[in-house]
């Protein structure tokens, strides 16, 4: 029978420069060995989430300046409750059962982490979400 925990730990991408010390908070140690895997695993569900945000919002993004599309990241990140809530049950789903305990331990700064880490790659994959590339993925 399959396990879940197993199931989701070998579906995982390993990150080689995610480095794990004894000198690293509880916080640092799970972002590096849980969140950033999940994350990296999630991408490409993640790009197409805010590909639809940006539809749904009037395609409004592609109007925008860069300055002003990475405003628009940090905003939808950080203030749009909705979708912040999506993308974190995005994360948060993939976490085994033992993983979600620790999470729950400390949400608060661990959803920070979270939403800091997602909002990196989408600005780190800016170039995805233009109105040609985002037609063409």
């Amino acid at each position: 029978m399959p396990n879940r925990t197993t199931d989701l730990l070998n579906i995982r991408p390993e990150i080689h420069d995610a480095i794990v010390f004894e000198t690293m908070s509880d916080d640092e140690r799970f972002q590096n060995t849980t969140i950033r895997p999940v994350i990296k695993l999630q991408h490409d569900l993640l790009i197409e989430v805010f590909k639809n945000y940006i539809v749904k919002h009037k395609n409004v993004f592609y109007e925008l300046s860069l300055q002003k599309q990475l405003d628009y990241i940090e905003n939808a990140i950080h203030k749009d409750m909705k979708f912040r809530n999506s993308v974190k049950g995005m994360i948060i789903g993939q976490f085994t059962l033992e993983e979600y305990s620790i999470y729950i331990k400390n949400s608060s700064a661990l959803n920070k982490r979270i939403m800091n880490i997602v909002k990196e790659r989408f600005i780190s994959h800016i170039q995805v979400f233009e109105p040609k590339m985002a037609k063409a993925i």
